[in-house]
Order: structure tokens, then C-alpha cells, then sequence
């Protein structure tokens, strides 16, 4: 996006939220690994991978009851307890994907609100800002252990409010039907990104913009959509 030619655009978009695992992190096949290492420790039945990826972006709890449905109530405890042992060890060594720490950048530098909206818990999304210094880049975020969890539209609700944007204005970013329900049931606008947990005949079912396959086509997708056209008064004044 070049500055002096947004000069003569207008935002049609003030706030853009971002799904955090299999959006922004590379973190989808790790957290599969860890759901189906947590039920071997337990001896629950393993779900396979399109199960475990199915329920990424719910909440911990959530997400652990639908991948393993038989498992007895009394057990959920111990379950997140293996889930979270597997994660911590692993997660400092996950990556941010290509390119999307400098699109973050831009978009902050262009003069857009930024935000996070994730089923991840606010010590583990907090621990990841940090790890990767992003937390200068956004001006808020939910978590589902502080909120709602997805697909309900509050965490979206609750940024709408806190940053005092209309819904109408805001622009969510997911890799989950999970993601881009929540942004429906709030009247919010949604890009799918199809480089994380659920493939695109899912995500094409939940009314997104577009979807998308990689961080490169995002940004160009960014570069054509999120301005529009205003009068410009440099041609006005040579006629």
C-alpha cells in the first residue's frame, strides 16, 4: 500500500481483528499433537487429525469436549491439565507465519486499530505477545477464558465497544468457521485464511469476503479492499 496514494482513499475498515492460532501463529500442528498426546497419557480415545483440528479456535474446554465426546465429565480437569503440560513445553518454539509480522506493521502504520479475538487463554495469548513482541502492535484483545467463546459474538461485541468502533467498521481475520461465525453472528465483515486449522469447503460455508491461501494473498487482498476511492483533487483542478 503506498502512503501518498492513500492519500487520496478512505478506510472502509477502523478496526481489524485477528484470529491468534492458525491466523497469526503457525501453531495448528502442534496443538493437534498435544490434543492427541494428552488423551494417549490418559488412555482416552485419540482423535484423529481433522478431529483435532476441528476444534481449534473454541475455547480450551470447549475444544477438548468435542474432540474427545465420551470422555466423562469428572475428567476435563486432567485432560487441560496434560493439554496445557504439552503446549507449555512446546510453544516457545513456534513461529509466527511468513509475513505477517511486517503486514501487522503496516497496517499500524497505515493508522488502523488492531486486535486480537482467540480461543487461547489471557496467560497463554499474553506469554505469546511477548515472546514475539507484538504487544505494541495491538490496541486490545479477548480471550475465551475471559469471555464468551467462539462462535458467540461477544469477544467482537466487547472490541466494538472498548475501542469505539461500530461493528459495521471492524474486519475479522480467521483461520475456523469458528472464526468467521463469531464475526457473523456480530454483523461483522470476515476474511478466511485457508493456511490454518479448517480447509476451504468448511470455511466457505460461513459467509466470509473471501478466502484466502496465504499471508502474501492477504495482503494483496488488504492492498485492493480496505480503502475505497474518494474524489481526487489533484485531476479535479487540472480540468
Amino acid at each position: 500500500m503506498n502512503h501518498t496514494h492513500q492519500q487520496n482513499l478512505e478506510r472502509r475498515y477502523d478496526l481489524i481483528v485477528w484470529d491468534w492460532d492458525g491466523t497469526v501463529m503457525d501453531s495448528t500442528p502442534t496443538i493437534v499433537h498435544c490434543i492427541q498426546q494428552a488423551c494417549r497419557d490418559l488412555d482416552l480415545p485419540v482423535p484423529n487429525d481433522a478431529l483435532a483440528s476441528s476444534v481449534i479456535g473454541l475455547g480450551i474446554d470447549d475444544s477438548l469436549r468435542r474432540a474427545v465426546p465420551s470422555i466423562a465429565p469428572a475428567r476435563y480437569p486432567a485432560l487441560v491439565a496434560r493439554f496445557r503440560f504439552h503446549y507449555l513445553a512446546r510453544d516457545h518454539e513456534l513461529h509466527l507465519f511468513i509475513g505477517i509480522r511486517e503486514l501487522l506493521e503496516h497496517l499500524r502504520q497505515a493508522g488502523f486499530l488492531l486486535a486480537v479475538a482467540t480461543g487461547k487463554s489471557r496467560q497463554g495469548l499474553d506469554r505469546s505477545l511477548g515472546f514475539h513482541q507484538l504487544e505494541a502492535l495491538f490496541h486490545a484483545s479477548r480471550t475465551a477464558d475471559e469471555t464468551a467463546s467462539k462462535p458467540n459474538p461477544t469477544m467482537l461485541l466487547e472490541l466494538s465497544d472498548v475501542l469505539q468502533v461500530p461493528l459495521r467498521r471492524m474486519l475479522m481475520i480467521g483461520d475456523t468457521t469458528h472464526d468467521l461465525l463469531m464475526a457473523q453472528n456480530a454483523g461483522v465483515d470476515s476474511v478466511g485464511v485457508t493456511y490454518g486449522a479448517h480447509p476451504l469447503e468448511e470455511l466457505r460455508t460461513a459467509n466470509a469476503l473471501i478466502c484466502v491461501d496465504n499471508v502474501q494473498e492477504l495482503a494483496q487482498w488488504f492492498n485492493q479492499h480496505l480503502y475505497e476511492q474518494t474524489l481526487n483533487i489533484n485531476k479535479k483542478v487540472k480540468h
